[in-house]
């Protein structure tokens, strides 16, 4: 699994998950419930995975939906 997303608006995991879902590209949320241990405060991201092999079509759908995947940045 890749990191497609790393959000902490709650309302952009699950818009993700229809675009991707539209375009029948499986995809996993993780950290969902972190606001038990936050305390609902949204300063723990969440973050959508999808398969390897279907990161670039997955980016690729939310860049045409004007949501900017994730991109890790290399080490300096």
């Amino acid at each position: 699994m890749e990191e497609l997303l790393r959000t902490t608006d709650p309302t952009l995991i699950p818009f993700a998950t229809a675009l991707l879902a539209g375009e029948d590209i499986d995809c996993f949320p993780l950290d969902v419930n972190m606001s038990i241990i936050e305390g609902s405060i949204g300063a723990i991201p969440r973050r959508l995975m999808v398969l390897a092999e279907d990161l670039e079509r997955a980016r690729r759908v939310m860049r045409d939906n004007g949501i900017e995947p994730y991109e890790p940045s290399g080490w300096p």
